[in-house]
């Protein structure tokens, strides 16, 4: 996972090689990003999802559809997340897909930023958080083995108190950016009109 915005690589999947290259032109200056047209030409790019930390999956393509390819993406256990883009009006079947975000086409460009950016932060919090558990388990453990002098005078011990506490700072600046996260998700032009 790329630690900040500007090191994330996006995946822009449409059949249309104009679209797929207009949204990336769009999105150069924010991300690093790479195109694929057509469904299996994105489960070719993304693997086992190395490097990939976002999707800009459209969903009516021929061949492999975009849905089949969130349901791949979601079986191979690809740790991305996935932001659907396209022109289908959502129905009652969107409540079982696996997706992060669903956006209507057209989109404009602020809009497709800070849904991509949302989805960066949100990935960035769950990471800090299975660390986070992590950490504070084995501290738990051991405090509850071991006495509080044996512990305190443990170098190791020491850089484990350190880290869970840089990691609660993290989490804390994350939930920063979330403060207003209701009215940020929003105020994203999800469906146009």
């Amino acid at each position: 996972m790329s630690e900040s915005t500007e090191d994330a690589t996006v995946l822009v999947v449409d059949d249309e090689k104009e679209v797929a290259d207009v949204y990336a032109l769009r999105l150069r200056d924010e991300f690093d990003t790479e195109t694929a047209y057509g469904g299996e030409a994105a489960l070719d790019a993304i693997g086992d999802g190395d490097g990939i930390d976002v999707v800009l999956l459209d969903r009516r393509m021929p061949g492999v559809s975009g849905d089949e390819v969130l349901q791949t993406i979601r079986e191979r256990g690809v740790d991305c997340r996935v932001i659907m883009i396209t022109a289908v009006d959502p129905d009652f079947e969107i409540i079982d897909m696996a997706f992060d975000d669903y956006l209507c086409k057209p989109i404009e460009k602020d809009d497709l930023v800070a849904a991509i950016e949302q989805q960066l932060t949100a990935r960035r919090y769950d990471d800090q958080l299975t660390q986070y558990l992590e950490a504070t388990s084995k501290l738990a453990l051991l405090e509850a083995e071991k006495t509080a002098q044996t512990l305190d005078g443990n170098e190791d011990v020491a850089q484990l108190r350190d880290r869970i506490e840089a990691l609660k700072d993290e989490m804390d600046d994350t939930l920063g950016e979330f403060d207003d996260i209701e009215r940020a998700f929003k105020e994203i032009g999800r469906h146009p009109g």
